[in-house]
């Protein structure tokens, strides 16, 4: 027969929290309350799964991705029928999703992951059977403030993606830069920053129309998420401006060695400069039917390029450079991308 849960629910088993809560719940001091067990370390985290009859485990991705393969396959030797569910901050998404979709022994080693800091009820929502929410909403204890509920839209609204090109939204991209920025002042990361715009954008949407306008922007969205990495966050900012957030973990790229160090730090910005060459020429191979004869090699965009901490050390910072670029380029003459810093050097002189 089966005992009422810790959230007055018909199933016995229980949720298991492993990791730093606050980087992952809002509310983490009402989860800590909560009838959740919560470990800070994972080697605890995995002994308590191992005695536990669970109905999932969040695990805290904040800065441990790297390292969390191993120790995934090491909760599921442990509890095999509970889900994972990894909590992720915005730049820890792209190793969210390998992490899902690798396998350990025919299973995976997660089976979904949430973008956080999300609200403690909707990780339970993710986790606990329709039937058993209410009860785990009220058991939980869990209030919430309106500055809370207010966040919590906020976030909810940055999570979405443009609607016309499927790329991220204007303020997905900016709380992006944001978190990737900060993650970069406390570990060793890279980031560099591209904003560009379509040149001519609106004598193509007045001569041929708005259906040959947003053809445009789809097209330069495709164009754009099919040069990048998997890992980089392209989305589009507003009207026919778009920005990309390459980023690289050097913990990763460098082999431990001041050479390597060197070396890696000097992909930026030259691994972004190439991805955006590669881009220009695409545009320019591309054919756009809508425009007619006209339409095949006519697009181009202007654009800046800034790199942190060398070109700026808050998101601030660091758009207000690329956009002082970007116009710089279009007095100019268009169909150039400025490098922040380098005054008249667009990235076509830079080998």
């Amino acid at each position: 027969m089966r005992k009422s849960n810790s959230f007055g629910g018909t199933d016995a088993r229980k949720i298991l929290l492993i990791g730093d809560v606050s980087k992952a719940f809002f509310d983490a001091g009402a989860v800590k309350k909560s009838s959740c067990d919560v470990y800070d370390n994972m080697p605890d985290g995995i002994d308590a799964a191992a005695k536990s009859e669970l109905l999932a485990i969040g695990v805290v991705m904040f800065g441990s991705s790297a390292k969390l393969g191993s120790a995934l396959r090491a909760l599921r030797e442990a509890n095999s029928d509970a889900r994972i569910i990894l909590l992720a901050q915005m730049y820890e998404e792209s190793s969210a999703i390998q992490l899902v979709r690798s396998a350990c022994n025919g299973t995976n080693l997660a089976d979904d992951y949430l973008i956080c800091p999300i609200q403690a009820s909707r990780f339970y929502e993710s986790v606990i059977p329709v039937q058993d929410r209410q009860a785990a909403k009220a058991s939980a204890d869990v209030t919430v403030e309106p500055a809370v509920e207010d966040k919590l839209r906020q976030l909810e609204k940055l999570a979405t993606e443009d609607e016309l090109t499927g790329l991220k939204n204007r303020r997905y991209v900016w709380e992006f830069a944001r978190q990737i920025i900060e993650s970069a002042k406390a570990e060793n990361k890279q980031v560099t920053l591209l904003m560009f715009d379509i040149d001519n954008f609106k004598h193509y949407n007045d001569v041929y129309g708005h259906i040959a306008g947003d053809e445009i922007l789809r097209q330069a969205a495709i164009l754009m998420r099919r040069c990048c990495r998997p890992h980089d966050v392209v989305g589009r900012i507003g009207g026919d401006e778009f920005a990309v957030i390459f980023w690289d973990d050097l913990r990763r790229k460098s082999a431990g060695t001041e050479a390597d160090r060197r070396s890696a730090l000097a992909d930026h910005p030259r691994e972004p400069i190439f991805i955006a060459k590669r881009f220009i020429k695409e545009l320019e191979k591309t054919e756009l039917p809508l425009l007619g004869p006209e339409g095949k090699g006519v697009l181009a965009i202007s654009g800046g390029l800034a790199s942190f901490p060398r070109d700026g050390l808050t998101v601030e910072e660091l758009f207000g450079q690329v956009d002082r670029a970007l116009l710089e380029a279009k007095r100019s003459g268009k169909n150039r991308i400025y490098l922040v810093g380098k005054p008249q050097s667009d990235i076509a002189d830079v080998e």
